[in-house]
C-alpha cells in the first residue's frame, strides 16, 4: 500500500498556504537538468545521487487555504513551543563540536593551501523532544513566526519529513523574465551595523559567481545591492539580479549551472561539491538543495533549503552552515551556525528569557 506524501508551502508576505496531497510517491529524476519542461513542486538536493533525487510533486490536484489565525498575540510573535527533552545532551554536544573542529582544520587548510577562494562548511545537531510533533502545527507556527520568508513542509518516503524556513531565493520570475539574488555574509539583528571585511569578501564572491552564471545564457541582466537585508534574528548582505531567459522549456539546464551557488558550496565549485562530500561528517542530503514551485501557470518559486530540520517523530536534525575565507576563525563559525539552528530552535522550545 502507497503511503500519502504531502507539501504544504506559503510564499513570503502571503496570508494563504498551497497543500499538495498524493498516494503515490513524487517522481524521482537523477539530475537537476531532468527539469527542463516538466512542472510541479520541485525538492532538490544538495548533490543528487541515488540516496537523495531530485523529487517532483505533480501539478494536479493542489489546493489553497487561507493560514489559520494564531491563538494568541504572543504566539504570533513567539509560537507556543514544544518542551524539550529532559536527558543529558552534554556528549552529543560534543561530539557535534569535535567533528566541526575536525572539518573546520580540513576545510580552512586548504583554503589556505590556495585550493579554494571560499568553501561552505556544514553540519548537522540532533534534538531529542519529549513529544512527537503534530508537524503541520510545525509548520503553521513557522508562518506566524517568520512571516517574509518562503516555509514549506515537505514529506514523501524518498526524503523523510522536512520544515524549512527560507529567505534566499534561487530562481523566481514569471514566463521568461526571472530574479535570483546573491545572500551572503551573517550578523546578528542588534549590536554593530558594519560590515567585517570578511563578510563583505563572501558576498562578492556569491555575486560575481551568480552574474557570470546568468551571463551564460543571457546578455540582459541588471543587479543591484548589495546592501543589507532581516531574516529573522540575523542581517545579511543582499545583492538583486534581474534577468531574461529565452527558454523556459530549459530552466533544469539554467538550474544546474546555478546551483549549488557559492552560497553553499564554494569556488571552484566543483572542487567544493567534491570535498563537501567526502569530508563533512554529516550528509547534507536535501539542506542546501532548492524547493518549490516550479512553471506552475507560468511561474516558478524556488528557494534555496537553508534554516531547515528533519523530522523524525520525538527527535529532529537541524543543518546549518557558514562560508569559510583565508581569515575564518573557528569560534566565530561555530557561533554563527548556532545562530542560525535559532531560526529553527525558535519552533520547538521556549527562547523567551
Amino acid at each position: 500500500m502507497s503511503q500519502e506524501c504531502f507539501v504544504y508551502y506559503r510564499l513570503p508576505g502571503d496570508c494563504c498556504y498551497t497543500e499538495i496531497r498524493q498516494q503515490d510517491p513524487p517522481m524521482a529524476l537523477p539530475t537537476v537538468e531532468q527539469l527542463d519542461g516538466r512542472q510541479g513542486f520541485v525538492m532538490a538536493p544538495f548533490a543528487p545521487d541515488e540516496e537523495c533525487p531530485v523529487l517532483l510533486f505533480s501539478s494536479a490536484g493542489w489546493r489553497r487555504w487561507l493560514l489559520p489565525e494564531p491563538v494568541s498575540d504572543v504566539e504570533a510573535a513567539v509560537p507556543n513551543p514544544i518542551a524539550l527533552a529532559a536527558t543529558d545532551n552534554t556528549g552529543r554536544k560534543e561530539a557535534e563540536r569535535l567533528h566541526y573542529h575536525e572539518d573546520f582544520q580540513c576545510f580552512h587548510q586548504h583554503i589556505l593551501q590556495g585550493d579554494f577562494s571560499k568553501i561552505v562548511l556544514a553540519r548537522m545537531s540532533e534534538v531529542a523532544l519529549t513529544d512527537q510533533m503534530n508537524v503541520t502545527d510545525l509548520f503553521f507556527r513557522a508562518c506566524h513566526c517568520y512571516p517574509q520568508v518562503f516555509v514549506a513542509l515537505v514529506s514523501a518516503p524518498q526524503c523523510g519529513t522536512w520544515l524549512t524556513a527560507t529567505p534566499e531565493i534561487l530562481l523566481e520570475g514569471c514566463r521568461s523574465r526571472f530574479q535570483t539574488i546573491a545572500l551572503a555574509g551573517t550578523m546578528g539583528r542588534w549590536g554593530t551595523t558594519l560590515w567585517s571585511e570578511k563578510n563583505i569578501a563572501e558576498q562578492q564572491f556569491v555575486a560575481d559567481y551568480i552574474s557570470d552564471c546568468i551571463c551564460r545564457f543571457t546578455e540582459r541582466c541588471e543587479q543591484q545591492g548589495p546592501y543589507t537585508v532581516t531574516a529573522g534574528h540575523l542581517r545579511h548582505l543582499r545583492s538583486d539580479f534581474s534577468f531574461a531567459l529565452p527558454a523556459t522549456a530549459a530552466l533544469g539546464t539554467f538550474l544546474s549551472h546555478l546551483h549549488p551557488t557559492p552560497a553553499v558550496s564554494g569556488l571552484p565549485k566543483p572542487q567544493a561539491v567534491d570535498l563537501i562530500g567526502r569530508a563533512e561528517h554529516d550528509r547534507r542530503d536535501y539542506y542546501s538543495g532548492f524547493m518549490g514551485p516550479l512553471d506552475i501557470d507560468g511561474q516558478s518559486h524556488l528557494y534555496v533549503s537553508l534554516r531547515c530540520m528533519r523530522l523524525h517523530g520525538d527527535r529532529c536534525q537541524l543543518f546549518a552552515g557558514g562560508g569559510l575565507l583565508a581569515d575564518s576563525e573557528e569560534e566565530m563559525e561555530w557561533k554563527e551556525t548556532e545562530a542560525k539552528m535559532m531560526t529553527m530552535k525558535k519552533l520547538i522550545y521556549d527562547i523567551r528569557k
